[in-house]
């Protein structure tokens, strides 16, 4: 039981740090003239993947790889069926109003070279490089497409956590908290899991998988929950989405720098394949503009209930 105890004390460290840096982070930004569009597109993203970086880097160092994988993968997998299907069940979203078209395209494109270099792996330096090249001309595109169309509204725009009224020494805490707070919430949580893994026979992978990839989705499924009750259908399809791009490219491009990935049999044969799956399940969402109602809600949050029962069934 500590090591559950303890591995949830990590994630909470882990998510409080996350958020005091890219509060920091923010607000020392726009403090220094950077236009709030900019620190949108690159603090805040990258910042709010934080926790899941440092997980994976750790990981990767410890011996472990098969839980930053899983991590990423699990939270994947979850970002789509219970990150959506929960605010779908409690309140709906209006989907078919939104238009995430090409935002989705980048998110399956990134999914599937993502599943191509696992089948060239294991996954060492040279594989990362071209998943961090992936993101790279993503994020070069959306970078693009958001000047041409909120050019004039580059110093106004709505950034999370800026506080134009913070006091310098609150920006400075915030950022001390989040740099000592996100190793150290990524070592107990790794560390705790590690334990779990072998302590119950089963792999650093299920773990990652389970455990730790819906603690790290935590942040995305509150936003999602928020975006919900307000009616921000676009907010919460685009969240989903944003974090999906950056688990794949991102972290295990940056992890695969820190030692090399082995890819576990079972995520060539199932768990890559399902989440493909979740991801191509939003086809009618996204493109025959398909409201997500409850029974959407139902449908994907039992999927999720089904895939993690046979997730332990087969490790069991």
């Amino acid at each position: 039981m500590q090591e559950f105890l303890l591995s949830g004390l990590g994630l909470i460290i882990l998510l409080l740090a996350g958020d005091a840096l890219v509060r920091g982070a923010v607000n020392l930004s726009l403090r220094l003239g950077v236009p709030a569009l900019i620190v949108s597109l690159t603090i805040v993203a990258f910042g709010t993947s934080a926790p899941e970086l440092l997980i994976s880097i750790k990981a990767v160092i410890d011996g472990v790889p098969g839980l930053a994988l899983g991590n990423v993968v699990g939270s994947n997998t979850a970002n789509i069926l219970l990150v959506l299907g929960i605010p779908a069940l409690l309140a709906g979203l209006p989907t078919g109003e939104t238009n995430t078209k090409k935002s989705y395209v980048q998110m399956v494109g990134a999914t599937g070279l993502f599943i191509a270099v696992c089948f060239l792996g294991p996954i060492t330096w040279v594989h990362a490089l071209v998943l961090l090249l992936g993101v790279a001309l993503i994020l070069g595109d959306q970078f693009r497409d958001t000047l041409a169309h909120k050019q004039s509204l580059a110093q106004e725009a709505d950034v999370e956590g800026a506080d134009p009224h913070m006091a310098g020494w609150k920006i400075a805490a915030f950022l001390v908290g989040g740099l000592v707070g996100l190793p150290l919430g990524a070592s107990i949580l790794v560390e705790n899991a590690t334990i779990i893994a072998q302590r119950y026979g089963v792999s650093e992978t299920v773990v990652g998988l389970t455990l730790v990839a819906v603690g790290t989705s935590l942040p995305e499924l509150a936003t999602t929950v928020i975006a919900a009750l307000r009616k921000e259908a676009e907010v919460a399809l685009g969240n989903v989405i944003g974090s999906n791009i950056f688990n794949l490219l991102l972290i295990i491009g940056v992890s695969g720098f820190f030692g090399v990935l082995p890819i576990p049999p079972a995520f060539l044969v199932f768990d890559l394949w399902v989440m493909l799956g979740a991801s191509l399940i939003l086809i009618p969402v996204v493109f025959l503009n398909k409201d997500l109602g409850r029974r959407w809600g139902i449908f994907l949050t039992g999927l999720y209930v089904l895939y993690i029962i046979s997730l332990l069934g087969m490790e069991l």
